[in-house]
């Protein structure tokens, strides 16, 4: 498969901006950066990519299909946890390379593989960095 089916070719900068025409701008790696927020509340729950067949699943069937970097392969969340995201809105940015989906998750309601709800509830700790690094503090709790 062409790896950006169904999508057309980028256009120039213009198109890109104005045209109503999506046509993403994938990475060398065939991957587009996906930000996923909560409908409701619009809190951050995770950042993942998706290949074109991913972005293509997630408009069809409008359940959140995504690429795994680490597995390589396609998985649709929430096939092993129950947390499926149904898509409430996508949206792509000006130059067509990074998409926010606005989700409402099934199941447990966690959308990060720790059993959170989001991926981001470690907090930096921000000011003089330690010798050791910056520090962390769990958010959640």
């Amino acid at each position: 498969m062409d790896s950006h089916f169904p999508f057309p070719a980028p256009g120039d900068k213009q198109a890109l901006e104005t045209s109503g025409l999506m046509t993403p701008r994938f990475g060398a790696d065939g991957l587009v950066t996906c930000v996923v927020t909560d409908a409701d509340d619009g809190e951050v729950l995770m950042l993942a990519h998706m290949n074109a067949e991913a972005l293509a699943l997630s408009i069809e069937t409008g359940i959140a299909h995504y690429w795994s970097r680490s597995r390589q392969e396609l998985w649709r969340k929430g096939d092993t946890s129950g947390s499926v995201q149904s898509i409430v809105e996508m949206r792509i940015d000006c130059d067509q390379d990074a998409v926010w989906i606005k989700v409402r998750v099934g199941g447990s309601g966690a959308s990060c593989h720790t059993g959170r709800r989001s991926c981001f509830y470690r907090i930096v700790e921000t000011g003089p960095i330690p010798a050791g690094g910056p520090v962390l503090r769990d958010g959640d709790r």
